[in-house]
């Protein structure tokens, strides 16, 4: 029941999968952490003779697809294969090294998701029971909570979801809701029963228990997976009924499989469709006792966010069903921008395409590589310090090593290297730091990977300060002495460029074209003394934050830069009570405003403002700023971790006390008698209301 240790010869044979990027839209920087991160240690395990394959896949199931492609007015398959064509572009250009990069959508896996449920349901794990859902009459489709709304039964608050009043607290059924209707199409949702299909996962509470405490995963992840072992396993319900684009299940007409089912099987399915091309068993790398009899690895690298999916559910399909369990589960944080959330209005929501317009991949791949730990803490990147180390460390010492010796080795040697270096112990100290570098790359600590190779790179620089071969050129009988030290230089060059072959591997192909020589890891202590290189050229210019201004504004969404137009208003009307109230305005001009939920992630006092908070409003995919005059009525502590309505694309105004990018809603007469609007509790950060 334990995952299989590390086997003890010499060449391993490894298999290793990234999580599988939903179909439903472009890649982010967000998911390039993740492939970059896998992608860095799967070169390394290369790089050290290993046999090491790469897969991964297109997730494509559910029903956000099918939604998204009947918005689009596209079939599924169509919409899915456009956007494989685009995440396959978009992790070519970022040098990403899939050995097979595939689709969910595939008779492999089609294939082994049934055979995994079918012995799943002979073996007694499956349950089917009756039950009583929402349904939508007009659109012909279940309907889970969040697409219900209704007036409370309660305190008869209107626009409520249904399970929850956000005004009087009360919880419900849907089916209690007065005048329910489907956020979908509008329609009064009826009561329908439907036989649902459950994988019994408390009957693996002692298997998961052990698997837990075998080391497979980070220990700060094996704590958060305990928490839902003593909280008490629920039976994982893995069926969902038509319309649903996916596979359907066995015997179960209009039946179909959860996405979350069938897409880590997707890893399966992405190697077997590789191993009929690559001459590999599959059985080799899947089938338990053959895996355990050949040492084969399995590793996952994934995001923190999906942790139970892979820490639990998918383990006990695997232990169930007598399949190899993964030797680790690697978990990492997200990508931060600039401190903060990424953000579409600040331009700093960053498309994978965005970046590649604007940046080499290799720029990024670096400095992730520079910040990336073993660990599941996010990651800043922070586009001043972006600039600054792709400038200092890059070009400012590794690149700058050769550019300061290449010269004279061609002017005055024939572009031929010296016959031996006058400081071999140098080159050997170099050689000697191999193992701690390897190591670190092992352990996925590359930020400690490049601190130990830019250590190497500031010494080897001192080392050509203190000799001055410029002053030595200029002197008569010293050739000898010049051509041994830019030597020594361009050997040093080439161990770096092998130890940071993993993270810029493009660079080290533009460096081997210059040193006419093939970087192999394991072959360092093989020199390039008396042999040729080729002329030297620029291998990385330096970037300026004038291209990082570039890309943020390409990031933004059209309208934030077009002025506001002016609108034709009609008078003010009033009302019965002999009162002002607002101009009228046609439907089409308030259908454009956009109604989001937010979380209110931070509050706090304005210095020098007597009635204005300034809340930091996070939207899901992004944070904003908003300045509002309820501090009357609210203080900090009593608005943090609370969920309010938010104008999202309302026009940025810029105020005394900064740029406040949106409204939250609240009714009153003002002063202490100001009420936030708030959804319910379920409510998702990022959802419009309608």
């Amino acid at each position: 029941m334990t995952a299989l240790a590390k086997p003890e010869s010499k060449k391993r044979r490894i298999l290793v999968t990234s999580a599988l990027p939903y179909a439903n839209g472009p890649l982010h920087l967000g998911h390039m952490l993740e492939h970059i991160q896998t992608d860095i240690w799967v070169r390394y395990q290369k790089a050290r003779g290993h046999e090491c394959h790469y897969v991964c896949a297109d997730d494509t199931h559910g029903t956000a697809i099918m939604l998204k492609a009947e918005q689009q007015g596209v079939s599924s398959e169509e919409l899915i294969a456009q956007v494989h064509k685009d995440h396959s572009r978009d992790f070519n250009d970022f040098l990403i090294s899939h050995d097979n990069y595939y689709s969910t959508h595939s008779e492999e896996n089609k294939d082994y998701s049934e055979k995994i449920y079918t012995e799943l349901y002979d073996k007694g794990f499956i349950a089917e029971r009756e039950i009583t859902q929402a349904f939508d009459p007009e659109k012909q489709l279940f309907l889970a909570d969040r697409y219900i709304k209704g007036t409370c039964p309660k305190c008869k608050a209107p626009d409520q979801y249904g399970d929850n009043c956000e005004v009087c607290g009360a919880t419900y059924a849907p089916v209690d809701l007065i005048d329910p209707f489907s956020t979908i199409s509008g329609a009064k949702p009826i009561d329908k029963q439907s036989v649902h299909y459950f994988f019994k996962l408390p009957e693996f509470k002692a298997f998961l228990t052990q698997w837990l405490s075998n080391e497979n995963l980070q220990a700060s992840v094996a704590n958060k997976l305990g928490e839902w072992l003593e909280a008490g396993l629920q039976e994982w319900d893995i069926s969902r009924d038509a319309p649903y684009f996916g596979f359907e299940i066995p015997n179960a007409p209009g039946k179909f499989f959860y996405v979350w089912l069938d897409a880590p099987i997707g890893y399966m399915a992405s190697f077997k469709n590789y191993c009929d091309t690559a001459n590999l068993n599959f059985d080799d790398f899947w089938d338990s006792a053959q895996a355990e009899k050949q040492g084969t690895e399995l590793y996952h690298f994934i995001g923190k966010d999906i942790i139970n999916f892979h820490g639990l559910f998918w383990p006990a399909m695997l232990h169930a069903c007598e399949l190899r369990l993964p030797n680790a589960i690697y978990a990492h944080g997200f990508v931060m921008i600039n401190g903060e959330k990424m953000s579409k209005s600040r331009g700093t929501f960053i498309m994978a395409r965005t970046y590649l317009e604007h940046f080499q991949p290799e720029y990024l791949r670096y400095f992730f590589a520079s910040k990336l730990g073993n660990g599941i803490d996010d990651i800043d990147l922070n586009l001043e310090d972006f600039v600054q180390k792709v400038n200092s460390d890059l070009v400012g010492k590794l690149v700058n090593i050769a550019s300061r010796c290449a010269g004279f080795i061609t002017k005055r040697f024939d572009n031929t290297l010296a016959a031996e270096l006058p400081n071999p112990e140098l080159q050997q100290d170099l050689i000697a730091e191999s193992e701690n570098i390897g190591n670190a790359y092992e352990s996925r600590e590359f930020a400690k990977a490049t601190r130990l190779i830019m250590a190497l790179a500031d010494r080897i620089n001192q080392y050509i300060d203190e000799q001055e071969p410029w002053v030595v050129a200029k002197q008569e009988g010293r050739e000898a002495e010049l051509q041994g030290i830019c030597t020594q230089g361009i050997c040093a060059f080439a161990t770096l460029i092998t130890y940071l072959k993993p993270i810029l591997p493009e660079l080290a192909v533009k460096a081997e074209t210059f040193l006419n020589a093939n970087l192999d890891w394991t072959h360092l202590e093989e020199s390039l003394c008396g042999t040729t290189i080729n002329k030297f050229k620029p291998l990385l210019s330096r970037i300026e934050n004038d291209g990082v201004n570039k890309m943020l504004d390409a990031g933004k969404p059209k309208e934030a830069s077009k002025p506001a137009k002016k609108k034709k208003t009609s008078a003010p009307k009033k009302d019965s009570d002999d009162k002002t109230i607002a101009p009228e305005i046609e439907f089409d001009d308030f259908a454009k405003v956009d109604l989001r939920i937010a979380l209110i992630a931070k509050a706090e006092h304005v210095d020098g403002a007597d009635k204005l908070l300034k809340l930091t409003l996070d939207l899901g995919e992004e944070q904003r700023t908003v300045f509002s005059g309820i501090k009357d009525a609210y203080s900090p502590e009593d608005l943090e971790g609370k969920l309010t309505i938010m104008v999202a694309n309302l026009q940025p105004r810029k105020m005394r006390f900064g740029m406040s990018e949106g409204m939250v809603l609240a009714a009153g007469p003002g002063g202490k008698d100001i009420y936030l609007l708030e959804p319910h509790a379920g409510a998702i950060p990022g959802m419009r209301v309608k």
